[in-house]
């Protein structure tokens, strides 16, 4: 499908948003426990019947809705839930906050029906703070399958993740099965195992003209074509600040992190999962026609032919700043990208010499990206990988970060400040008593 048709098809929806109409749905056709579906009164729901009521009524498709307690749809099997947005046609368009609550056991299962996942299909909608438990999703012969979002179109998904099993046939994800056309993924993770035929990820399926960031995959991925660990295909997309830990297998375009990337970047990511593959295997991407900058990968990666301890083949794309360890990969070669040792993959000059920012370190950057507490230990890890208040080295939330917590008291305007050099916690723009609740929630966390 064109990418005219579609902005042409969402005008009218996105004029009524526009103009506060459609936004709103006093006069619900579902039955909730309170609120008139509107942006600052959103639908409460609290029950597994409640949640069921919203993909009964598409009426509602367009409201507000907010989860109030924790949800187990245990009840529902073989294709008893009735999904929320359903096609092209009857896209879920309102916003859902999970609101830091759980929903379990979504057990779906069906034989060639495309859009499947708790959300089948979302367009220009919000759903947050959401997590999902114990998915099993069985799709079938269907196309964009995902635990929570079979197919994402112009909408925003951010502080989710899903755990359990996710299969399908084409554009398969732990999460999404296809993010597509300026949407963003941000914030949010996926375990457990994803299985498909091709465009496979173990978070995204695809990843079309979309955004991924601040995510990361833990789950094994299976597939034939095009089978990532965190995306399958990455088509014109933005990839960045991720990772993925799990094992990856295919046929084809096989890669830790991406299995095959068609433009768009890749920056700030790294994968350690084992991959293995028939053509076109690499530790990071199977088959590169991008730019990947400041990545790394470190697992073991085994093919028959095109095989890379980093990138499999790389067809006129561009890779700088990036590395994989010879020795935990057990390859030499590489389409793209410098081998290390372990020894120097485990040396945080390999990588600021590169150019790469680090906490700690002003020379590449003040956006501290990378964190390294101590040489010849672990590999780099994103920043935000660490708990909450854990500002500085040694690992843990202890005295020394209190010390630069309480350096930075009462500091306001964090917004424009780098979050008052990310001690503003809770990001209300100041540094103050609501910050001081969640450091001492973490205190001596991490520590031994």
């Amino acid at each position: 499908m064109e990418k005219t048709n579609l902005k042409i098809r969402w005008a009218i929806p996105l004029f009524l948003v526009a103009m506060g109409i459609g936004t709103s749905s006093v006069f619900a056709a579902g039955t909730y426990d309170g609120g008139d579906g509107s942006q600052g009164n959103p639908f409460e729901v609290n029950t597994p019947a409640q949640m069921d009521e919203i993909g009964q009524h598409s009426e509602d498709w367009a409201s507000h809705f907010i989860l109030t307690a924790n949800i187990d749809l245990s009840a529902y099997t073989g294709t008893a839930f009735h999904i929320i947005g359903t096609d092209y046609d009857n896209p879920f368009t309102g916003a859902f906050d999970g609101n830091d609550h759980t929903i379990s056991n979504f057990t779906y299962s069906s034989t060639g029906v495309s859009f499947i996942g708790l959300f089948g299909y979302v367009g220009s909608g919000e759903i947050k703070n959401l997590g999902l438990q114990n998915v099993n999703v069985d799709g079938g012969t269907g196309w964009n399958v995902g635990g929570l979002v079979g197919l994402n179109e112009y909408g925003t998904v951010s502080n989710c993740y899903a755990t359990g099993n996710v299969s399908g046939d084409k554009r398969v994800g732990g999460l999404l099965g296809l993010n597509y056309y300026d949407s963003t993924v941000s914030n949010c993770y996926a375990t457990g195992t994803v299985s498909g035929v091709s465009w496979v990820g173990g978070l995204v399926g695809i990843n079309h003209f979309g955004t991924v960031s601040i995510c990361y995959a833990a789950g094994n991925v299976f597939g034939s074509g095009s089978v990532g660990g965190l995306v399958g295909y990455n088509n014109y997309g933005t990839v960045s600040k991720c990772y993925a830990t799990g094992t990856v297998s295919g046929d084809i375009l096989v890669g830790g992190l991406v299995g095959y990337r068609y433009y768009g970047t890749v920056s700030n990511c790294y994968a350690s999962g084992t991959v293995t593959g028939g053509s076109e295997v690499g530790g990071l991407v199977g088959w590169n026609n991008s730019t990947v900058s400041n990545c790394y990968a470190t697992g073991s990666v085994s093919g028959s032919s095109i095989v890379g301890g980093l990138v499999g083949y790389d067809y006129f794309g561009t890779v700088t700043a990036s590395f994989w360890d010879i020795d935990t990969s057990g390859q030499a070669i590489s389409a793209g990208g410098t081998g290390k040792t372990t020894v120097q993959m485990q040396t945080q000059s390999t990588f600021t010499d590169a150019g790469w920012d680090f906490v700690g370190e002003t020379a590449n950057g003040t956006d501290d990206i990378w964190r390294m507490c101590v040489d010849g230990v672990e590999y780099p890890k994103l920043y935000w990988q660490f708990m909450l208040g854990d500002f500085l080295c040694p690992d843990g939330v202890n005295l020394i970060d209190f010390s630069f917590f309480a350096e930075r008291w009462l500091n306001d305007n964090c917004g424009a400040a780098n979050d008052c050099d990310r001690t503003d916690l809770d990001f209300s723009d100041m540094v103050d008593v609501a910050d001081l609740r969640i450091f001492c929630s973490h205190w001596l966390e991490g520590t031994e």
